[in-house]
């Protein structure tokens, strides 16, 4: 008899919610950004995931586009004082880069397991 093939969930949807890339039911974090150790509903060590600084960089450069965009077009639309950037800008900037964070890592994380992604090593 021939057991039907399992298609794993897909990275993108385990990643953006933060769940196991394996199973998509246990939960990916341990905090805001800390992985746990493993899956509490498969078992998958998250020991291989290791995502650095990649998540932070993808997103201050989205934040920056997005939020440097916007201060210049009202800069040059409307020249307010500068104390009106820094209260506009400012928590616009930590809202977007802390709110889109923990997302990216999960996806980071859950893209390493889809494609097998581990540390180089030299062949000898």
């Amino acid at each position: 008899m021939v057991q039907p093939q399992i298609t794993p969930p897909s990275p993108f949807s385990t990643g953006l919610t933060g769940r196991c890339p394996r199973c998509g039911e246990g939960k990916l974090f341990d905090g805001y950004l800390k992985l746990k150790p493993r899956c509490a509903a498969c078992g998958l060590d998250f020991a291989f995931a290791d995502s650095a600084d990649g998540p932070a960089v993808f997103i201050m450069l989205i934040a920056g586009f997005f939020v440097l965009g916007l201060a210049l077009y009202v800069e040059i639309a409307y020249t307010p004082p500068m104390w009106v950037h820094l209260v506009l800008w400012l928590p616009l900037a930590l809202v977007t880069c802390l709110g889109l964070l923990r997302p990216m890592k999960g996806l980071a994380v859950a893209l390493q397991y889809a494609h097998k992604a581990e540390e180089g090593r030299l062949k000898k």
